[in-house]
């Protein structure tokens, strides 16, 4: 019985570690394959893909800004991600530019969104993946919209002196947006 026990033993620690180490070096490579552009999708393809409601869509160089901007934001805590967390801070008056995917369904899960941009005066644009904003937010899930707002957060005083270094893309994305908004057709 004694030799029955030793053989049913796991492997020794040092071919765990290599079989860890193959397998995290696999995911390091199909992970740095997904990035913002994936490279099985084109523009064009993931266009056939958005629903009815993504009106105003980016075009192609809008839409490389716009993942461009939000890793900016990002990366310096001038983001919301999420419906509930972009609710949220409409709620709390939270200004900016806010980007949402177009290949959502069900519709129900932010169709009510435009209109409270909307009714909130704050201009917004839809990019054809959820895949690739979600890339560009710093995450590894798919994003359905994402806020950058205009400010950073008031309590933090030494990060809102410090300058947002994608002011300028902000900027012409605000504008392009703006262009778009069906409340300035008035």
């Amino acid at each position: 019985m004694a030799s029955s026990d030793t053989e049913m033993k796991s492997p020794p620690k040092s071919e765990k570690k290599e079989k860890k180490s193959k397998k995290s070096s696999s995911d390091r490579t199909s992970s740095a394959s997904t990035s913002t552009k994936a490279p099985g999708k084109t523009y064009e393809e993931r266009v056939k893909n958005i629903n009815i409601l993504s009106r105003p869509l980016a075009n192609k160089k809008s839409t490389k800004k716009a993942h461009k901007l939000v890793k900016k934001a990002a990366s310096s805590k001038r983001i919301r991600r999420g419906v509930k967390e972009v609710v949220k801070g409409l709620r709390k008056g939270e200004t900016g530019l806010c980007i949402l995917a177009g290949d959502i369904y069900p519709l129900d899960v932010y169709s009510f969104l435009p209109i409270l941009l909307e009714e909130k005066d704050i201009p917004y644009l839809f990019v054809p993946s959820k895949q690739d904003l979600g890339a560009a937010a710093c995450t590894k899930r798919p994003t359905s919209v994402v806020l950058i707002k205009d400010k950073s957060n008031p309590k933090d005083t030494n990060k809102s002196s410090k300058e947002f270094d994608g002011k300028e893309l902000y900027d012409t994305l605000l504008k392009e947006a703006k262009e778009y908004n069906p409340v300035n057709d008035n």
